[in-house]
């Protein structure tokens, strides 16, 4: 065995580190014939003491003796610029930023926008930044260089086999978009789960195509596509044939009104009921609700006749005990007063009173006042698109909904106090948007 001069090995830790250093540098593991350490110190080549060379196992182990240990680079994948555009920069603050988008989606991009933020792309300083793992990193920034923002989203997984077939899913939905009737389901208007869920049932005991489900797998078939057959909501069709002609041309009016000329809804309220309770009710108190009595005296009912200002909000109303052609008639006089000059656009809806009749009413009415007055009716069923009806919903829920009236008088009394408050205090015209069918006119009504 030949060791340079300059080299003492003084203990066992050294000859082990000569020997992986030989090893390492010769690619070739040395079998040991004696457990002795000094057997198993290989022969170095004779070399200066003096020798520069750092891959030397001399010159090796005396950078370990002196404290200068190699440092251990991190041997990964290669590294790649990472840049984003001024555009995809922006696309994905957007993403991060927007509330809908998932957790998972924001998390991603957030992590791309600091890798574009490091100078070099470094993968691991963003992974120590961040708390994620380096390869979570990289395989978002490489799924984005793929296939840019749809690259960062989670790919489907195949999954298990569906138990419940798509033959049975559409025989479920077409049973639930169908009649009970229609399934010799007796006394039955519309579907219930356990109803829906029994026929099928029958049903798939009669056919080999169709699997055997629970009721919670019924219920998500249902809900996957938003089939609710249990709900019924009411809708009102009209059926007049120039529908669309009328909700545009009233709409014309509430969005231009034609200048110097004034616009106003006209209706009536009937039934405001004058009710008293039987027993009084109780006020709210902590963690208790208000309470009113179900037992309630009848003292009455009362009509509201009402004429809505659409330009400046103002209301005129007059309480009345009937809603006669005559009442009408004397209402539509008193508004006459109250504008006496230029022409009035009048918008009310179908009512029998509203029109002409055998007494010419409204034809006499326009030529005591020189004709001043047009009327623009709502499309049958339709009376939503008068603007008064809004303001009858105000005094619905503020005054009539809870009052408790236990006289006619103190009826009259809250209704036009009320109508005195709203001139007064809260008199403001409706915001209208809705503007109608301006270009399909031609159009059948739905």
């Amino acid at each position: 065995m030949r060791i340079d001069a300059d080299l003492r090995l003084s203990d066992h830790e050294d000859m082990g580190i000569l020997s992986k250093l030989f090893r390492r540098s010769t690619g070739k593991r040395q079998s040991s014939e004696s457990s002795h350490p000094v057997d198993r110190i290989p022969v170095i080549p004779e070399r200066a003491a003096t020798s520069s060379d750092p891959s030397h196992p001399v010159e090796r182990i005396a950078a370990i003796r002196e404290g200068k240990r190699e440092s251990n680079r991190h041997r990964g994948p290669a590294a790649k610029a990472f840049r984003l555009e001024r555009e995809e920069r922006r696309k994905l603050e957007t993403l991060v930023r927007r509330e809908r988008t998932s957790a998972l989606l924001a998390e991603r991009a957030r992590t791309l926008l600091e890798l574009n933020k490091e100078p070099d792309s470094c993968v691991l300083a963003v992974a120590e930044r961040s708390g994620h793992d380096p390869k979570f990193v990289r395989t978002w920034r490489d799924r984005y260089l793929k296939a840019g923002l749809d690259g960062l989203k989670s790919r489907v997984r195949p999954g298990p086999q569906p138990r419940i077939g798509a033959v049975s899913r559409c025989q479920v939905l077409a049973m639930a978009c169908g009649k009970p009737s229609d399934f010799d389901v007796p006394y039955h208007t519309k579907w219930t789960t356990d109803a829906l869920l029994k026929a099928y049932m029958e049903k798939q005991q009669q056919s080999k195509d169709l699997d055997a489900m629970s009721r919670t797998s019924l219920l998500k078939i249902l809900n996957d596509s938003e089939i609710r057959p249990h709900r019924v909501k009411m809708w009102l069709h009209s059926p007049d044939p120039l529908f669309r002609e009328k909700v545009t041309e009233i709409c014309d009016l509430y969005l231009s009104p034609v200048p110097g000329r004034h616009l106003v809804c006209v209706d009536e309220k009937t039934g405001m009921q004058a009710l008293g309770r039987k027993h009084p009710g109780r006020h709210a108190a902590p963690g208790t609700d208000a309470r009113m009595d179900y037992e309630y005296i009848r003292n009455g009912t009362r009509k509201l006749i009402a004429c809505w200002d659409v330009r400046t909000g103002e209301v005129y109303g007059e309480v009345r005990a009937n809603r006669r052609a005559e009442d009408l008639v004397e209402f539509m006089e008193a508004v006459a007063r109250r504008y006496p000059i230029g022409e009035v656009d009048v918008i009310w809806d179908n009512l029998n009173i509203h029109y002409d009749g055998a007494s010419a009413r409204w034809t006499q009415f326009n030529q005591r006042h020189g004709n001043r007055f047009h009327f623009h009716y709502t499309p049958i069923h339709a009376s939503w698109l008068d603007q008064v009806e809004l303001w009858f919903g105000i005094l619905q829920r503020r005054v009539l909904r809870y009052g408790v009236f236990n006289s006619l008088e103190e009826l009259d009394q809250a209704v036009l106090g009320f109508i005195a408050h709203w001139n007064a205090n809260e008199r403001k015209p409706f915001l209208w948007t809705f503007k109608g069918y301006p270009l399909q006119t031609g159009r059948k009504a739905a």
